[in-house]
């Protein structure tokens, strides 16, 4: 364990005093308390049973119906067959709380404004009931690429993704969401108990800095809202500079107020002072987790209302329109879209819920309420239903088969055994005679897992590539 730095307990003595750097010295030194969060596609009774099985147990909490603490198999949580096909995601229990705040609904535009790794991109969506227009940015180009494989572990299909910078966003998006969720990156205090090296860095001038990126964050977030609509500012750490400060500024000199809120779990309001200086009093509405209340981590929570208009942004220029989102029904779709209903026996209304967008040779889709502008922005929008093959057929990806797990009724091919498993999620051969070949779906038990090719000399995996890495274990 990495031990505690001055900087911070100077800092937290200064500010908060002794009796709370005592627990928060407590805090840093225990073991961590891993949650999860089911998901609301899943069977959740039987998939706890079935966790069971793997010597997983789990403790309900109260006022949060997803959330459950993992009491033991924490060893073994996410490798599991269900963890690899998105049946539940794996974040800390306070970490689920700003995403509830902001409450979103499936026929409401909200932005993800700092989305990696996805934690709170897949639970937007879910509480969306994978309906409507979600956008998740995201600056950094590595944790990019874990927020879009949550995303597609999750199956989920209201979510278009950016890569870019959330402070200029709004020269884009300028009066458009009615709900932003801006989970700031921060200096972390709220959770050293899980990430010990942030000791090793943290001093009280980097939390100045962050603080005036935040405020960047929140400007653009303020800018991008519709008038009436709501921004949940969010952090992991501790500091009044990354948290009451930056909302204090933004009460100042923007038209948005402060919400009464309610959380599910245990918090103390926002300071209103700060030694000598006196902030807005509307700060008690905010809230601060503390870490040893809940048996999770340091979080602060705010919600804001826009109550006008903001400031007027300097628009980007207009951006060659390259690619347009189609119906089903569409020219230049409905021959793929029929060949892959026929073939797989789904019915052909059950491809009405989504659009399409192709680019080169891959047809993505997303559900039907998704709307935006300005797509030739977008790193993905929604997930890549199939590639277009020389032949001229739709071969369907096998994310999307999990997708549209629930309407395919023919050439599916079935595992028998946990070794053709072991060998399918490898990405190799198993060895079984098919007298007509081609593409299948591939189930095993209850759980479709995604496609593959079969020929006379077996069935060659199509698992993603990016979810091989992982490890998998069976139940007992």
């Amino acid at each position: 364990m990495i031990e505690l730095s001055s900087n911070i307990s100077n800092y937290i003595l200064e500010h908060f005093g002794e009796s709370y750097l005592e627990r928060y010295i407590e805090y840093h030194s225990s073991d961590y308390k891993p949650y999860l969060r089911i998901s609301p596609f899943a069977d959740k009774e039987k998939l706890i049973v079935q966790l069971n099985r793997y010597g997983i147990i789990l403790e309900p909490i109260a006022n949060l119906p997803s959330a459950y603490r993992i009491i033991s198999g924490s060893d073994v949580v996410s490798k599991t067959l269900e963890f690899i096909l998105g049946k539940y995601y794996i974040q800390s229990l306070s970490s689920m709380i700003p995403a509830l705040v902001l409450n979103p609904e499936e026929n409401e535009a909200v932005l993800d404004l700092c989305a990696a790794p996805g934690s709170k991109t897949t639970q937007l969506a879910e509480l969306m009931n994978n309906k409507g227009t979600l956008i998740a940015n995201e600056i950094s180009t590595e944790r990019l690429k874990s927020l879009v494989f949550n995303v597609d572990k999750m199956s989920l299909v209201n979510v278009g993704i950016l890569h870019g910078k959330g402070e200029l966003l709004s020269r884009q998006f300028e009066n458009r969401f009615d709900k932003i969720l801006v989970d700031a990156p921060c200096s972390a205090l709220g959770i050293t108990q899980k990430k010990g090296e942030v000791s090793n860095w943290w001093d009280v001038r980097k939390a100045e800095a962050m603080s005036d990126q935040q405020l960047r964050l929140l400007i653009s977030a303020i800018k991008m809202c519709k008038v009436g609509g709501e921004i949940v500012y969010s952090t992991c750490t501790l500091t009044l500079e990354e948290n009451e400060f930056v909302i204090n500024k933004v009460l100042n000199k923007y038209p948005v107020e402060l919400a009464e809120i309610e959380l599910p779990v245990s918090s103390r309001q926002g300071f209103t002072n700060y030694g000598t200086e006196v902030l807005n009093a509307d700060l008690k509405k905010s809230h601060r987790i503390l870490p040893w209340e809940i048996n999770s981590e340091g979080f602060f929570v705010a919600k804001l209302i826009k109550t006008d208009n903001a400031e007027p942004v300097e628009r980007s220029g207009r951006q060659e329109r390259k690619f347009e989102l189609i119906k089903s029904s569409s020219g230049k779709i409905k021959k793929y879209i029929d060949g892959l209903s026929e073939y797989y026996g789904i019915q052909r209304d059950i491809f009405d819920s989504y659009k399409f967008l192709i680019k080169n040779n891959d047809i993505h889709f997303v559900n039907t309420n998704w709307n935006s502008e300005y797509l030739e922005s977008f790193n993905r929008i929604g997930t890549r239903l199939g590639t277009i093959d020389k032949r001229e057929n739709l071969q369907l990806n096998p994310l999307a088969a999990q997708v549209l797990s629930f309407a395919i009724t023919k050439n599916i091919a079935e595992l028998e055994s946990v070794a053709e498993l072991d060998i399918y999620f490898k990405g190799g051969i198993i060895k079984k005679y098919f007298e007509i070949g081609g593409q299948r779906v591939v189930k095993f038990g209850d759980y479709f897992l995604g496609t593959a090719v079969a020929s006379k000399e077996g069935l060659k995996s199509q698992f993603p590539r990016a979810f091989r890495t992982q490890e998998i274990i069976l139940p007992h």
